[in-house]
């Protein structure tokens, strides 16, 4: 599904990942980071695919909200696990978004 964000400016968060072979208890992380990232002051909506490669953008009001999330106690368990568990690979850019247009 695609977000509905509002009228820029606001944030964007790139989170782009390889799995491991080690996945077991990946999936239901992810879903526990989803319901609680829309429970977060300044979410905005969030957008996902996996086909080898895992691309998450999470959009965000501020960088303040952005790093209130990056610091949350049950983000920063999952971090940790997908750092020693379940990522390969991964990178996480963040990017003002200054214009949008849609069809």
């Amino acid at each position: 599904m695609i977000a509905t964000t509002p009228k820029p400016p606001y944030y964007a968060v790139i989170f782009t990942n390889t799995l491991s072979e080690n996945t077991a208890g990946y999936e239901e992380m992810a879903n526990r980071m989803v319901e609680l990232a829309e429970q977060q002051p300044g979410f905005l909506g969030m957008e996902s695919v996996r086909d080898g490669v895992g691309i998450t953008v999470s959009y965000w009001q501020s960088l303040d909200a952005i790093k209130s999330w990056k610091q949350h106690v049950e983000h920063l368990n999952a971090q940790q696990l997908g750092r020693d568990k379940w990522y390969n690979a991964f990178t996480t850019r963040i990017a003002k978004v200054e214009r949008e247009y849609s069809l």
